[in-house]
C-alpha cells in the first residue's frame, strides 16, 4: 500500500503584486528571492518549506482565514523593522496580547518572541507587558 500521508511543501500568497510582496518578505526573514515562473515569485526553501506569490486578480478584501507566526528575539525591534520595510501594526487586536502586523497588501500575521509563549486560559498572550529579552 503507497505511504498517504502528506506534508505542507508550499505557502502562497496572493498578490496583486508578488513582486513587491516578494520583495518585503524577502527582507523580513532574510531569505533571497530565488525564481519566477509565470505569475510566481519563489523566496528560498528553508526548513522544506518554500514561501511564494502569486499574482491575483484582485486585492484582498477581509480578514485571513490562516496566517504565518514569525519568532523574534525582540518583538519591539521586529516590528521597528517592519513597519520600515513598508509593514504595520494592526489595532483591534491589543485585548489578545500578541503583536499583529499586516505586510503591504494587508495580509496579516503575527510576530512572536523566539521560545515558548504562554498563554492564559482565554488564549491570551502577555509577551508585549515585559521588556525584551525576558
Amino acid at each position: 500500500m503507497a505511504d498517504s500521508s502528506a506534508e505542507i511543501n508550499a505557502l502562497v500568497v496572493d498578490a496583486t503584486d508578488p513582486e513587491r510582496l516578494a520583495a518585503f518578505w524577502s527582507e523580513v526573514l532574510d531569505r533571497p528571492i530565488v525564481g519566477r515562473t509565470g505569475p510566481y515569485v519563489w523566496l528560498r526553501r528553508e526548513n522544506g518549506l518554500v514561501l511564494g506569490f502569486q499574482r491575483a486578480g484582485t486585492s484582498k478584501s477581509g480578514k485571513n482565514r490562516m496566517h504565518v507566526d514569525i519568532a523574534s528575539p525582540d518583538p519591539a525591534a521586529a516590528q521597528r523593522r517592519i513597519e520600515g520595510l513598508g509593514g504595520r501594526r494592526l489595532e483591534g487586536y491589543e485585548d489578545g496580547g500578541f503583536l499583529v502586523m499586516a505586510d503591504p497588501e494587508g495580509n496579516e500575521f503575527c510576530v512572536l518572541p523566539t521560545g515558548p509563549v504562554d498563554l492564559d486560559d482565554e488564549g491570551r498572550a502577555h509577551y508585549l507587558d515585559r521588556p525584551a529579552g525576558r
